[in-house]
């Protein structure tokens, strides 16, 4: 289970340490196996003392359930949680310019075809020659403020004086941030109304609150400098948050993050039941036309949402985030009966620190992708990206795969959502 809550502490003393070893041996003999350290590392925090009232659903080898249990007698206040069932599917292979690894990715959903149509394009990814090949481009996170100006020429003259006072406004913003850095701002001008969208790297953060403390500086900063200028918002809407805009297709928000990968032809029949032409023809008619006639801004995917809330929930990432995260484009060519396969995420918003990294099941599966070591600031918040993006890619192929079939679809769902079973 993703377990949404509270955490413990963890004892320092040395009679908390001598407390702490005989609770891992009694965490053993309870659960009737080895265990692994991250999960006696967590049952450490939640039974400092080495308190062995579990409940008794949990003394079944579950780990996933026990990993997720809060320490019967602590003195704090436990808020109640939201369980999701998560489950770690693959491994996937995925290389690029940002990393080169294996790795297994943890999913929490409640849709549980989810976990095996992901496993199946992980698995093609490991028959595959060079696996998922992903290509970071590039990274800003973006807040927009609104101002009011006496007249649209007042605005444009503020944005010529801002575009000549660029390295004073980046001083500004590294006075009141240790890890924001303003690498950019755009603008549009309506009537008298001034957009400005401040562009920002955040070290590991996604960057919320960073930005947004860095965006009220500088509109402070604005208003006492730039005559004829006042306030209207911290944020116009033109960033964007959570919404699914052109804009965001356009110049990204977050991480934009594209992922190739090509498939054997045997790959392609013997795993995926199909065709490359197949899959290509449902690409252009399904993701291209069928988003076209809908009116789908700067998108043409079948589900990148789901691939994206699944990994989100699991890694303590603000969900809401997939609004803008879902933009996207998937491309896919027959190449002489092989599949050339790709995925483009413009706005990919993933940290590794702040609000929700702190959590117990989320500081795990963060150590369990690699994305929690000792590397220069926004390193691991990169990697974190660029194995999302490989995630999406499996998800993607092995739905469009599935609905080349006639059936398939379907047949998966009631078989796996009607007998609860959910092989990873």
């Amino acid at each position: 289970m993703a377990n949404v809550g509270g955490r413990g502490g963890t004892p320092s003393t040395p009679v908390e340490k001598s407390r702490r070893e005989r609770a891992d041996h009694a965490f053993r003999t309870t659960l009737g196996q080895p265990t692994p350290a991250y999960l006696l590392a967590r049952l450490r925090r939640r039974n400092p003392a080495g308190d062995l009232s579990l409940p008794h659903r949990y003394r079944h080898n579950d780990w996933t359930s026990a990993m997720n249990t809060s320490a019967p007698h602590s003195c704090h206040h436990q808020d109640p949680v939201a369980e999701i069932p998560m489950k770690w599917v693959g491994p996937l292979r995925v290389s690029g310019n940002i990393v080169a690894t294996q790795t297994t990715v943890p999913l929490a959903t409640y849709e549980s075809p989810l976990w095996p149509s992901v496993a199946r394009g992980a698995k093609v990814s490991m028959l595959a020659p060079h696996g998922i090949v992903a290509t970071f481009l590039d990274e800003r996170m973006t807040r927009s403020v609104l101002v009011e100006a006496r007249d649209a020429q007042t605005a444009h003259d503020a944005v010529t004086c801002l575009t000549a006072q660029f390295d004073q406004l980046r001083e500004v913003v590294r006075a009141d941030s240790k890890f924001a850095d303003l690498i950019g701002f755009r603008h549009e001008i309506t009537a008298n109304l001034l957009f400005l969208r401040f562009e920002f790297t955040t070290g590991d953060a996604a960057g919320h609150n960073m930005v947004t403390l860095a965006a009220d500086a500088l509109l402070t900063h604005i208003l006492r400098s730039i005559p004829g200028l006042s306030y209207s918002s911290i944020s116009g809407n033109y960033c964007t948050d959570k919404k699914a805009t052109a804009i965001n297709g356009i110049l990204g928000r977050g991480k934009n993050v594209v992922t190739e990968l090509l498939v054997p032809r045997a790959v392609v029949d013997n795993v995926l039941h199909t065709t490359a032409a197949r899959i290509a023809q449902l690409n252009i008619r399904k993701n291209m036309i069928g988003t076209l006639l809908a009116g789908g801004i700067r998108s043409a995917n079948a589900h990148y949402a789901n691939m994206l809330l699944a990994f989100y929930l699991a890694t303590g990432q603000d969900a809401a985030n997939i609004v803008e995260g879902s933009q996207g484009v998937t491309v896919a060519d027959d190449r002489d009966g092989d599949l050339y396969f790709s995925c483009t995420l413009p706005n990919l918003i993933v940290g590794t620190v702040g609000n929700g990294k702190n959590l117990d099941f989320v500081e795990n599966n963060l150590a369990r992708l690699g994305c929690q070591a000792d590397r220069e600031p926004g390193h691991n918040a990169r990697r974190l990206a660029v194995i999302a993006a490989a995630t999406v890619l499996c998800g993607e192929l092995s739905l469009l795969a599935a609905q080349t079939n006639p059936g398939e679809l379907m047949r998966a769902h009631t078989h796996l959502e009607r007998n609860n079973v959910a092989p990873g």
